[in-house]
């Protein structure tokens, strides 16, 4: 079943399972001698003091020696387990989530599924700009002097723009909070088990910024300290579904990313992102994503954006997601959808490698929970698409959902 649910993910999965199976079984054989061994030698060990007081010194002698012979057996059988259980470790985590059966097959983003869209493109006329050359006109996002300061990818905002960021970080918390999450302020270093519970170990190793002096990683999202706030916790059935909800500067190599759409902020290396997580109960996961995916889309509705969602095929899902969807919002001067948000059901997968667990509301059972998080959202590709949309010949008009908390309602200098 894993490996035909795997293709969907474009995964061929038999010939790992294969080996997964093959070094199970000789684990459980190991096993099993470690713990005949055991047994033995603890019954032996029992019968040397009677033995003794028997005064049968040399039956006790003898029996002695089998424990040495035993102990020393089971010293290699508890090191051939180790090492037996370390690589089955290592084949295990090579395997990806196991697609949802609502995930349609495909291979690439063309495959996906449009849910439905809504807003209004604008129509702008024929010498409109995008984002990067109003940027330059109104001289309030610097991309040179971000490459001067630390290199591509990595833009200084000035002025308005930097307004407009903090605003677009207030409002998208507030409006989180107001939604039942509770604001958290997490480090934006975590640790490798830390990185490792919610997947991005080992799989996303090198998209992560590494502090090698300190073992430590720069978050590529607030999902990875958020999730890890629970790693190895119980929580009561009556306290699920716990929601967060962080901002935090994000991170990310981006390697091999080139050409016209990494223009300006389509792509960026250090980026700002409102970011909301729930552990939910696994009968009620699939309800909290279609709620937060509900969510998702109000954020977008009042920002006046054209926006679509779309079901992720399993190609173009991430290795750690059950099902997916994607926030696209329509980029009018350039002429392209922009990803926005990806909200996501792990089902298992997370709180299975860190041990996130709840309580059932009837006896003492306990069970994995089902993890989630979405984008909430990431800044970049929304200033892109609010500045080219909202361009008029007399500056940049905000949005009226944003306008009050900023101050102003055009940028025109």
């Amino acid at each position: 079943m894993v490996a035909e649910r795997l293709k969907v993910k474009n995964f061929e999965a038999g010939k790992l399972i294969d080996e997964i199976t093959t070094l199970d079984t000789q684990r459980r054989h190991i096993k099993s001698a470690l713990d005949t061994s055991q047994a033995e030698s603890n019954r032996i060990s029992k019968q040397i003091g009677l033995l003794f007081r028997e005064g049968k010194k040399e039956e006790a002698d003898r029996a002695k020696e089998q424990t040495s012979e035993l102990k020393e057996k089971i010293k290699e059988l508890q090191q051939e387990l180790s090492g037996t259980e370390s690589l089955l470790s290592d084949l295990v985590v090579q395997l990806p989530n196991i697609p949802h059966g609502s995930v349609p097959p495909g291979n690439t983003p063309g495959d996906n599924k449009l849910v439905r869209e809504g807003g209004s493109r604008p129509a702008l006329g024929r010498d409109a700009l995008p984002h990067w050359e109003l940027a330059r006109k109104y001289d309030i996002i610097d991309f040179e002097l971000g490459n001067k300061i630390t290199g591509a990818g990595f833009p200084v905002y000035k002025g308005k723009a930097a307004k407009l960021q903090r605003c677009l970080i207030s409002f998208f918390l507030d409006e989180a909070v107001n939604a039942g999450y509770t604001e958290i302020m997490p480090p934006v270093l975590v640790n490798e088990d830390s990185a490792f519970g919610t997947g991005q170990l080992p799989d996303k190793e090198g998209q992560m910024y590494y502090v090698g002096l300190d073992n430590l990683y720069l978050i590529p999202t607030a999902e990875v300290p958020l999730t890890n706030i629970f790693r190895n916790e119980i929580i009561p059935f009556d306290e699920l579904p716990r929601k967060l909800t962080s901002y935090t500067p994000c991170f990310r190599r981006e390697a091999g990313s080139y050409g016209k759409d990494v223009r300006g902020l389509n792509r960026l290396h250090q980026f700002d992102k409102v970011e909301i997580v729930e552990i939910a109960h696994p009968d009620s996961s699939y309800e909290r994503l279609e709620a937060m995916t509900s969510y998702i889309e109000s954020l977008v509705v009042k920002l006046e954006l054209p926006y679509r969602i779309m079901l992720l095929c399993g190609g173009d899902m991430s290795f750690h997601a059950s099902k997916t969807y994607d926030f696209e919002v329509f980029s009018a001067a350039q002429e392209k959808w922009l990803e926005v948000s990806s909200v996501s059901n792990f089902e298992s997968f997370q709180s299975n490698r860190m041990m996130l667990r709840y309580r059932e509301k009837e006896g003492k059972k306990i069970n994995n929970a089902h993890t989630l998080n979405g984008s909430a959202l990431a800044l970049p590709r929304i200033v892109a698409a609010l500045l080219e949309n909202n361009q008029t010949p007399d500056g940049i008009r905000i949005p009226d959902v944003l306008a009050g908390r900023c101050g102003f309602d055009i940028i025109d200098s």
